[in-house]
C-alpha cells in the first residue's frame, strides 16, 4: 500500500470514522440500538442508506488517492482535479457519503438528535465547500474547475433535480 493511500486510511479513521462513525454510534447506543418499534421498512431505509453511504465514501477516497494523488486532507488535497466517477454528477460526493451514513443510523436508532446532527453538519460541509474549499479549488485548477462548477452541480445531481447536464445557479 503506499503512502498515499495509508494518509487517506488514516485521515477516514480519525476524521469521517469520528463524525459519522463514533458520535452516531454512542448516540445510537445511548438510544438501545435498532428499536423494536421501528417499522421493518424504516429499519431497511436505514441500512440501505448507511451502506449507500459507506460505499460512496470509499469510491471517493479510492479516487482522490487514485486519480488525484492525494487525500481527502485539505492540507494534503489531490494535486489532480478529480472528475471521475461520482464526480462526473456531484462535486461533492464524499460529503454526501458521509451525511448518508449518518442519516441512515438515525433511522436504524429513530434519533431526532441525530437527523438534528446531520442537518448542522450539512450546513458546516456547505459553508466549508463555498467560503474554503471552492476558492482554493478555484486557485489551484483555475479554468478547468471554474468550468467543472459550471457543469457539475454541488449538492443534488442534475439527473435528480431535472436539469439534465446543467448546475443548478449556485453562486
Amino acid at each position: 500500500m503506499n503512502r498515499t493511500a495509508v494518509k487517506t486510511l488514516i485521515f477516514t479513521v480519525v476524521v469521517p470514522g469520528t463524525a459519522a462513525g463514533l458520535i452516531p454510534l454512542l448516540v445510537w447506543m445511548d438510544a438501545g440500538g435498532i428499536r423494536e418499534t421501528a417499522h421493518p421498512l424504516v429499519q431497511a431505509a436505514g441500512w440501505a442508506v448507511l451502506g449507500l453511504g459507506l460505499v460512496l465514501y470509499a469510491l471517493c477516497a479510492w479516487d482522490f488517492t487514485v486519480s488525484g494523488k492525494g487525500t481527502p486532507l485539505p492540507l494534503d488535497a489531490p494535486r489532480f482535479l478529480v472528475e471521475r466517477r461520482l464526480y462526473k454528477h456531484l462535486r461533492n460526493p464524499m460529503y454526501v457519503g458521509v451525511l448518508s451514513i449518518i442519516l441512515g443510523v438515525a433511522f436504524l436508532a429513530d434519533s431526532a438528535l441525530l437527523f438534528l446532527y446531520a442537518a448542522l453538519l450539512f450546513c458546516l460541509f456547505h459553508c466549508f465547500t463555498v467560503f474554503y474549499e471552492e476558492p482554493a479549488l478555484a486557485r489551484k485548477f483555475g479554468e478547468s474547475y471554474l468550468e467543472y462548477c459550471r457543469s457539475v452541480p454541488r449538492w443534488v445531481p442534475a439527473f435528480i433535480n431535472g436539469v439534465a447536464g446543467k448546475a443548478p445557479q449556485e453562486r
